[in-house]
This record gives C-alpha cells, sequence and structure tokens, in this order.
C-alpha cells in the first residue's frame, strides 16, 4: 500500500507566489529562463541558476550548483520562503481551458519506489540523473515536485473535496500561460492521519506520471545517506521524496507529435505510395489533421495534410504494441525513414500537442523539417497497463498538461 508522509514545506506568501512560482527547470531552455533574471523572487534562480552566471557556463558544473545553493538560502533567509511549523499536506489545483484537477502534494516512499509500489513508464538517463543529484545534495533541498497518478478512492477525495469546500486558498493566481493555480494547506491533525491511513489502505500503488529523473534522484540521494550511516529509523526526510499525486480520472495526457529533417532518399510521392502498405490515406488538403482516435494519424507532407489510418496487421494487442507511438516507429519513422532510435537520432524531433498543429505545419514549411505526424493521445490507462506489466513507454510517448510550477512547495531533506 502506498507510503505517504505530511511535511513542513517551504512555501512563499499569497503575494509572493505569482513571481516565485515557475515551470519545471527541465521544460525551459537557458534562452527562455534568462528572460526571468530580472524578477529576483522568481524561482529559476535556484533551478536553473546559471541565469546568475556567464553566459557559456558550464550547467553542470559544481559552479551552478552552488549559486542555486546561494541563491536558495537568499530566499529562506529573507523571508521569501517560509518554512510551515508543523507536518502538513497541501492540496493543489490546476485549472486550464475551464477543465480542474487537484492532487495532493506529499512525502512519498523511497522504499515504495524500490520496490514497485510506485511504479515507472520510462527510462531514465544517467547524466540527468547527475544534475538532480548534484542539485538537492548542495541545496539540502527537493525542488521540483513530481507528477504521479493513482486510480481514484473515494475516501481520500471525499476529505480533499471538504477541505476545498471549507477552506480558503492560500495561494490562488493566474500565471503567465492563463493556468490558473491555487493551494491549500491541510494543517489539522486528524485531516493529516486521515489521508495517511486512508492512503495505506485504500491506494495500493501509484504511478509516476512526469518526473521520472527528479524521482531516481531522489533514490539514489537516499541511498547515498543511508550508506554513509545517515538514517536511523528509516523515517528521515531524505527517505521520501516531494510528490503531487492526482486521481487517474483528472489527469490530461497530450499529444506528442514527430517530425522527421527528410525522407530518407525519397519523393514525397514515394513515401506516399510505400504508405499505402500500411495505412488507408486520405487527402485532407489545408486543413490541419488531429486525429480523433486510436490508430489515426494526421500528416502534413509537401504543403498538404493527410488522415492515415493504420490497417489491421500493423500492430498488436499487447501494452506497447498497441499503441500509436509504436505503430508510426514501426511502420514509418523505422521501416521507411530509417529513424531506429528516436532517442538518439539527430533526424527526428518531438514537439508537445500544447503547441498546436500550426507548430507542425510551420517546421515543415520553414524547410526545418520535411514531414510532420500528429498523433492521438495515449491515455491514462495505457500508461498504467505498461507500469503494471513491467515495461516503459517509447520516449516521447506523454505530454502533459497543466504543469505544476516549483517553488510553490519545497521539500527539505
Amino acid at each position: 500500500m502506498a507510503n505517504i508522509i505530511p511535511f513542513k514545506g517551504l512555501r512563499p506568501s499569497k503575494e509572493l507566489a505569482p513571481e516565485v512560482a515557475t515551470l519545471p527547470y527541465d521544460v525551459v531552455s537557458v534562452t527562455e529562463a534568462r528572460e526571468f533574471r530580472k524578477y529576483p523572487h522568481n524561482f529559476y534562480h535556484v533551478t536553473r541558476s546559471e541565469i546568475d552566471l556567464p553566459e557559456g557556463v558550464d550547467v553542470h558544473s559544481q559552479q551552478v550548483y552552488d549559486k542555486a545553493n546561494e541563491n536558495f538560502d537568499c530566499m529562506v533567509e529573507e523571508g521569501i520562503l517560509i518554512q510551515d511549523n508543523d507536518p502538513c499536506y497541501y492540496i493543489y489545483e490546476l485549472v486550464m481551458d475551464g477543465r480542474s484537477q487537484t492532487g495532493l502534494v506529499c512525502g512519498s516512499s523511497i522504499d515504495d519506489y524500490n520496490n514497485g509500489i510506485i511504479k515507472k513508464h520510462e527510462f531514465t538517463r544517467p547524466e540527468k540523473e547527475q544534475d538532480r543529484i548534484n542539485h538537492i545534495i548542495t541545496t539540502g533541498a527537493q525542488t521540483g515536485v513530481v507528477f504521479m497518478a493513482y486510480n481514484d478512492t473515494e475516501s481520500v477525495q471525499n476529505i480533499i473535496d471538504a477541505w476545498k469546500r471549507d477552506h480558503e486558498a492560500v495561494n490562488d493566481f493566474v500565471a503567465e500561460d492563463g493556468i490558473r493555480h491555487k493551494l491549500w494547506v491541510v494543517d489539522d491533525y486528524a485531516k493529516v492521519a486521515a489521508i495517511t491511513r486512508n492512503f495505506a489502505s485504500d491506494v495500493p500503488c501509484t504511478y509516476i506520471a512526469d518526473g521520472h529523473h527528479r524521482a531516481a534522484s531522489a533514490a539514489k540521494v537516499c541511498k547515498e545517506m543511508r550508506d554513509n550511516g545517515y538514517s536511523v529509523d528509516g523515517n528521515e526526510a531524505f527517505n521520501y521524496f516531494i510528490t503531487c499525486i492526482f486521481p487517474a480520472s483528472q489527469c490530461r495526457i497530450m499529444d506528442y507529435n514527430r517530425v522527421a529533417k527528410d525522407l530518407n532518399g525519397m519523393t514525397a510521392a514515394a513515401l506516399l505510395q510505400k504508405l499505402e502498405a500500411d495505412f488507408e490515406i486520405t487527402r485532407v488538403g489545408a486543413e490541419a489533421v488531429k486525429p480523433g482516435e486510436i490508430h489515426e494519424f494526421g500528416m502534413y507532407l509537401d504543403g498538404a495534410w493527410y488522415r492515415l489510418t493504420a490497417r489491421p496487421g500493423t500492430y498488436t494487442t499487447d501494452p506497447i504494441g498497441i499503441l500509436d507511438v509504436t505503430i508510426l516507429q514501426n511502420n514509418v519513422l523505422s521501416k521507411l525513414l530509417n529513424i531506429n532510435d528516436p532517442r538518439t537520432d539527430k533526424r527526428v524531433d518531438f514537439v508537445g500537442g500544447i503547441r498546436g498543429m500550426g507548430a507542425l505545419k510551420q517546421r515543415v514549411d520553414s524547410g526545418d523539417m520535411a514531414v510532420a505526424f500528429s498523433l492521438y493521445p495515449v491515455s491514462i490507462q495505457q500508461l498504467f497497463d505498461i507500469a503494471d506489466s513491467g515495461n516503459v513507454m517509447p520516449p516521447k510517448s506523454t505530454w502533459f498538461e497543466p504543469k505544476l510550477r516549483d517553488g510553490l512547495v519545497v521539500y527539505m531533506i
């Protein structure tokens, strides 16, 4: 059963929260983060501290992590971030395009992560893990929240709904991207205990949706501290990592689309001819094709949109084989375009659905890419099925929106 804990979070005041809160460190470039350097309270000074150092600095140098620690200490000393006196849970609601989702910010057990109670669906890269390990060790804090999900359970949801109804949010603001963020502090001992108890009894497992590198890094920091004798009873803060856990019914996965740099020596007409073996093809023309069901794809090629429908026999029914990203990879990218490893091949790029169909068209019309493919989003149940089977999803399969904001709650280890 899922083991979660409340904790004494570091939080900004209601007035400063809109300026402090930032998108996750790994969804913005250094250039994008530097645009916020002029805001002294912005959390990029901690999560992307290279913005305060000369351009060209190695973002993985100890100098960057030391700067993050310096900036973080200043935010605490100046009262920009204030720690709660007692362990609390935090309810976090995000509203995008009129649709809301509400999660619980808590500490999740590293032992659950190691023992498979927290389920994963992605591989991690050692260099990205090491970056966050260095950041956690140097700052003594987990500054990025891991986005997780669980199968809906009424016992937990009833407590969360009642708390939202009966208490005022401590933070309520609309960010520059139009997403509304609301945060409640659950500081009543009985309610905190009830949430912990109900998770332990009613939630058999949780699933990482977004943040695999943050979770893996926290687990390795925990192991290092245990190996060095810092753990006495397993209840120390570093035995947990900060998560926000949402009911599955409220999670939204957007499409994660592909663009390819060339046609592997073929003309557009030749590619269309070869595609007919595995897909039914309809030329749509100028109107963008956003797939409306599984196994349907949009393709933008040579100034026109096409609808592709996978023929029977082009996919299997196992949790991986049935995914549209697998169908596209096996029958188009690998088979026809010779893009065999999308993790490393520089001839393919990925475009999150939040950018819209226009971004795909623009990449091709500009000459940067030769062809674009739009996909139907993976479902949260497909993600759960793959995680339950012990498999991992193909790279760049899921794009979750809205994104959690860093800096609203920080977890000290």
